[in-house]
């Protein structure tokens, strides 16, 4: 008798509250009733197929399940499977063959050079230099982890940039003096590194492939194109405006326990003078790293100069960087055992899912419905709409899949509203590289979650106030900066 009332006390009933919600949501949206059809501005029906509206059943509760962390993130990726096939959404070899994505590979790929970066010593070595050179202040501290990565985001991958930023920060974290404990500090490090690598990857178009696919449908339903330099110039001021008021925002909501940690600079310098000289491996690993760096930005510079190139497959490159670190030795199979893979299987589930609504149409379905309630509006709403619900979407499936959903729909109705086309292309890829609210939304997310400095339900909340601040940039960007800068908004005007 004791034992039973023992065993009910220890039951997490938090925990399964949030996980019979979860399988509650699936269970209402996926046995009810046909939906209606959407309707697009041209009077055209979407009807939601069976298969869509389980889609949608599937999302919901991944979402929940994410969000509260019933069960580990990695194993609701396997339930999104199983789902899919266990209830006729989509066949077998479809659901899990997105497992194997080149996306997910390509985070692999990333997460392997962090590795490196922090078994050959480099990323104590920059750490230790930056640390010199940052001082002892803690907010400078937060400022400079966040300039280097928004900086680095300009000429390379932000999910490379988070893996290779992720040890670094580990070993700053360590000269906080708190071991391992959760503490303020930790949560805005970790958190505010992947919210700049969202923020400073929508600079160029070296920083994420959501860019270079929402300029090929701005040129498809168009006929116009855009430049490398000129998406540079309407997005760095609104890139960097991001990363400061990111800062600002860490600042205020987890300012750190402690102002300054004294004695930082000289234990850096020392640190550092006992690293010594710099080794081959650490040569070694910086050239294999910079060469796939070097390729993969050329590359994107030649596609969006050079009409017909086709650039070598960005996870192919980095991939040859893995395979080039175990045959220089600066990897072993012991290595592997240190790969987070519930961080892996995280983001293969959100591309099945991601793919799911996309391929039943789903995705289309809730797209078209939702810039039919504002087919009517002021441009400016209008515009606004679509950013919120491209911001959104992109916490849930990729983002490359919320821009080639809505994207195309966005601009067909654009002219009857006399809204510009480049306003809205832009609009869309400011708010869409930089998903706050839910770990599935960029691989930073899930990286800096690997810290275990924050739950997911406390990446959410956050998350909320950082989307508002987003939001509020956005709108600041299409009624005020970027028509002083020259882009059309309206047309004729």
């Amino acid at each position: 008798m004791n034992a039973n009332i023992a065993a009910a006390r220890n039951i997490d009933w938090k925990r399964m509250g949030f996980l019979f919600l979860g399988i509650v949501l699936f269970a209402v949206v996926y046995g009810s009733p046909a939906w209606p059809d959407a309707v697009d501005p041209n009077g055209k029906g979407f009807a939601l197929s069976f298969e869509g509206k389980g889609a949608i059943a599937v999302f919901l509760l991944a979402a929940a399940w994410w969000v509260f962390e019933v069960v580990p993130i990695g194993v609701t990726s396997l339930a999104i499977g199983v789902l899919q096939v266990l209830f006729l959404i989509r066949p077998a070899n479809e659901a899990f063959k997105d497992f194997m994505d080149p996306n997910v590979l390509f985070i692999f790929g990333s997460i392997v050079v962090g590795l490196v970066f922090t078994k050959t010593g480099l990323t104590r070595r920059i750490a230790y230099k930056m640390l010199v050179i940052v001082g002892e202040k803690t907010s400078m501290i937060y400022l400079g982890c966040f300039i280097l990565t928004a900086a680095l985001t300009h000429i390379m991958a932000h999910t490379a940039v988070a893996a290779t930023i992720y040890p670094l920060l580990v070993a700053i974290y360590a000269m906080y003096g708190e071991g391992e404990k959760q503490t303020k500090f930790g949560k805005g490090l970790f958190m505010g590194m992947a919210y700049v690598a969202g923020a400073g990857s929508i600079v160029t178009l070296l920083g994420a492939a959501r860019g270079a696919v929402g300029l090929g449908f701005y040129g498809e339903v168009t006929g116009k194109s855009v430049g490398f330099f000129e998406l540079t110039y309407y997005m760095a001021p609104i890139g960097w405006l991001m990363t400061f008021l990111l800062w600002g925002f860490f600042m205020i909501v987890l300012k750190p326990e402690k102002n300054t940690i004294p004695g930082l600079r000289e234990r850096a310098k020392r640190l550092n003078d006992e690293l010594g000289a710099i080794t081959a491996k650490e040569v070694t690993a910086a050239v294999i790293v910079g060469a796939a760096i070097l390729v993969l930005g050329v590359s994107a510079v030649l596609k969006s100069t050079i009409p017909g190139f086709v650039p070598p497959h960005k996870t192919a490159v980095l991939l040859v960087s893995t395979i080039l670190f175990f045959i220089t030795g600066l990897l072993d199979i012991n290595d592997l055992e240190e790969i987070p893979w519930n961080i892996i299987l995280l983001f293969a589930g959100a591309m099945s899912i991601g793919f799911c609504l996309w391929q039943t149409g789903a995705a289309e379905w809730m797209a078209i419905n939702w810039l039919a309630l504002f087919a009517k509006a002021n441009w400016f709403v209008f515009i606004m709409s679509i950013a919120f619900f491209i911001m959104m979407m992109t916490n849930f499936i990729m983002n490359v899949a919320a821009i080639a959903i809505t994207l195309p729909v966005a601009l067909v109705t654009a002219p009857y509203l006399g809204v510009a086309g480049e306003v809205v292309l832009f609009a869309c890829l400011v708010v869409a590289g930089m998903p706050f609210l839910l770990l599935v939304g960029a691989a930073p997310n899930a990286i800096a979650y690997d810290s275990k400095q924050f739950t997911t339900g406390e990446f959410f909340l956050y998350g909320i106030p950082a989307s508002i601040i987003l939001m509020i940039v956005t709108g600041f960007a299409v009624y005020v900066l970027w028509p002083l800068m020259g882009m059309p908004v309206l047309t004729g005007g």
